[in-house]
């Protein structure tokens, strides 16, 4: 297969100067081109130069000493240009094909951006409105085509608006605004009237933001061009912003021909891609078939690689015959499978971590003294469990040290460790290793032995907790274990008597299935009757009883069996955001669901818990069903009222009413006013935006 390159050159378009825009005129069937001396009407038919205008010709505020043109925009039959000194002229190409200045003006500052899309229901090729942005940090509507300012929005901000756009999403119009600094302004649009209301601001990055709209599958959409390229779109009369999963592209429109049809064109440095959209979401999905079935997986950010604990069945699978288990190395960015080490046989992988000895950073590793080795090499961890006939439960594992070479994509057994029971938890901890067997918590070392080799040794006694170890998570000198059947465990390590002890125990009976740190002194779990509790230690309580007591402080039923709380985020992080520091966790569900938890600076608590009363008294579930009850704590001993949770869905279930009901709501919550509508609509939609 070769290619050849095709170049086509239209005679009559101006090389000589930049190119502002070229756009094609309809009706009339010509091309409009935009240099920084003209505008050009061209023939599209005969290629040949119809008309020209320049700044120093124009009836309106002429120019003198050869000004040039600084910025123009286009619609299908109308050309929007700014020159120096704030002029602005509006050029119209009328149905006889004749280019004509309608409008000219002279702006109080420097003009920075402009646009004059087509808006409202009666919009056809031509624009009875026009948006500038100025270095005056202002955004202004004009009227087209006199071009005489008719509202005028202040920025509240010392950054120059590099991107100005009017957009129709579902029948609203927008005018957008985006600033060198990453912000998005965006307000709501009444063409007729000229009247701009619902002021909002996001941070979609943090460099200048392009505008630029384009249609996919008969949708109108902007993009967002930054250092984290966004679609702005709508739905259900709200704006969403949807990341691209791209990078840094500097310019995407619209492309469509009969060997690509609904397709889009991207700039992205000195290269130019097509492509098309499979559906905007603000979740992208990717599947990657494994052929068997995937017990745990972690990532390796030091070798760019997953590794993944399966287990594969035999095509005829014999009674008692657990099939094979492995590790299998993926890459993390295709998804390859790089390399495999196989288990034992009736050997099932239980556990899965990656890590380095004697260092790291965060809470993971925060001292490296007396780990015991200053080894820099990153280990896979695997913890497993072998499975005998008659055995309860698993009084045989082993936890394997494997190292992955990415030169030649290869995995080497470091070390193996035998352990008298199942390994069902592993993860590092100030630079050692973090383990749970059974019922028991060991801590590891990897220590200098004879020989000049290296082995994995107890740092310290193991501690018994209850019935079986199933979760870990670590913070600082603490380790909070997760019990199969009595709830949570806090222990503290002691590094100068090199021990660890147990803390304090919630006193609740819960079967667990999953387990978080909220903060220092919360914990978050999940049980099998599809709750979440939350429970915190008590450091100043005035007993030793008490102090070895966690509280209980908030109940919420999910209907979701969770099996993963993970830190994390699906969405970009919006730093200026008044929740960008607000820590988040996901978790995963068996039916396949995923779900955000966040931890809520008080006031926004207080706010949204005031909020969420209101709206159960207006919003009910399928069949009238009742949220309390819904959301009632039930388990086998226990059927208690929610508390101390906001259930996100319904809150958010606020920007789906009429604006007549949500100010209604609003006012019955607040009657003092000490909220208006827009500042909770606002909250609400900066909640929404964490996920």
């Amino acid at each position: 297969m070769h290619a050849t390159a095709w170049h086509h050159h239209i005679s009559a378009h101006s090389t000589l100067h930049p190119l502002m825009t070229l756009h094609y005129v309809s009706p009339v069937s010509h091309n409009n081109q935009v240099t920084s001396s003209a505008v050009r009407l061209v023939s599209a038919s005969s290629n040949s130069l119809l008309q020209q205008w320049s700044p120093s010709t124009a009836k309106h505020n002429p120019t003198t000493g050869g000004s040039s043109i600084t910025l123009a925009a286009a619609s299908p039959c109308q050309v929007l240009v700014a020159g120096g000194g704030g002029r602005l002229w509006l050029l119209e190409v009328t149905e006889t094909g004749e280019l004509v200045e309608v409008g000219g003006t002279v702006m109080d500052a420097e003009v920075a951006c402009l646009d004059i899309t087509p808006v409202g229901p009666d919009h056809d090729n031509k624009s009875s409105l026009a948006v500038i942005g100025s270095w005056s940090m202002q955004v202004t509507l004009l009227s087209s085509p006199d071009l005489q300012p008719l509202v005028t929005e202040d920025l509240g901000s010392e950054i120059i608006p590099r991107s100005v756009a009017l957009a129709d999403f579902e029948g609203q119009a927008y005018v957008l605004c985006g600033l060198g600094d990453g912000q998005l302004h965006n307000w709501r649009l009444q063409p007729d009237t000229a009247a701009l209301s619902d002021h909002k601001k996001v941070v979609l990055g943090t460099k200048p933001i392009l505008l630029s709209a384009f249609s996919s599958q008969g949708q109108r959409h902007v993009f967002a061009a930054s250092d984290r390229p966004t679609i702005i779109y709508s739905n259900n009369k709200k704006l969403l912003y949807s990341n691209l999963n791209e990078n840094e592209v500097e310019y995407l429109c619209s492309f469509t021909t009969s060997s690509f049809p609904d397709s889009l064109a991207l700039v992205k440095g000195e290269q130019l891609s097509l492509g098309a959209i499979d559906g905007i979401q603000k979740l992208h999905i990717r599947t990657v078939p494994l052929g068997e079935q995937p017990r745990r997986i972690t990532q390796q950010p030091e070798t760019k690689t997953l590794g993944v604990m399966t287990i594969s069945a035999p095509a005829a699978a014999a009674a008692g015959d657990l099939g094979k288990g492995h590790l299998r190395i993926f890459s993390d960015t295709t998804f390859d499978l790089l390399a495999s080490y196989p288990l034992n046989h009736q050997e099932i992988p239980t556990a899965v971590a990656s890590m380095r000895f004697g260092g790291g950073s965060g809470d993971k590793a925060e001292s490296s003294a007396g780990s015991g080795s200053e080894d820099s090499s990153v280990f896979y961890i695997v913890g497993t469990a072998l499975i005998r006939p008659g055995e309860f439960e698993p009084s045989k594992g082993r936890i394997l040290l494997l190292s992955y070479n990415p030169t030649n994509s290869s995995l080497t057994l470091v070390e193996q460790l035998e352990v008298h029971g199942a390994v069902y938890n592993l993860c590092e901890f100030q630079g050692k290793l973090l383990a749970t067997v059974n019922n028991k918590v060991h801590l590891y070392k990897w220590a200098a032995a004879a020989g000049g080799r290296q082995e994995l040794v107890s740092d310290c006694s193991p501690v018994s907790v209850q019935v079986l170890c199933l979760h870990l998570a670590v913070r600082g000198d603490f380790v909070v274990v997760g019990d199969l059947m009595n709830s949570i465990t806090l222990l503290v390590y002691k590094a100068a008597e090199g021990s660890l002890e147990i803390r304090a125990r919630d006193q609740e009976s819960k079967w667990l299935t999953a387990l978080a740190l909220l903060d220092d002194d919360t914990y978050a779990a999940a049980d099998n009757s599809c709750n979440l509790v939350a429970v915190r230690k008590n450091p100043d309580a005035a007993t030793d009883e008490e102090r070895a007591r966690l509280e209980v402080v908030g109940r919420f039923h999910t209907g979701e069996f969770i099996n993963r709380i993970r830190p994390g985020s699906l969405v970009m992080r919006l730093p200026d955001s008044e929740l960008g520091s607000v820590l988040t966790f996901l978790y995963g569900g068996v039916n396949g669901s995923v779900g955000l938890l966040a931890s809520l600076p008080r006031d926004w608590f207080e706010m949204l818990a005031a909020l969420q009363d209101g709206l159960k008294k207006v919003i009910y579930g399928v069949g009238g069903f009742d949220h309390e009850s819904w959301r009632r704590f039930k388990d086998e001993r226990r059927n208690e009222a929610a508390s101390n949770f906001i259930d996100g869905d319904l809150v958010e279930a606020f920007l789906d009413l009429p604006p007549e009901k949500a100010r209604e709501v609003v006012a019955s919550v607040w009657p003092g006013g000490e909220f208006s509508y827009e500042e909770v609509s606002r909250r609400v939609e900066e909640l929404q935006r964490l996920h």
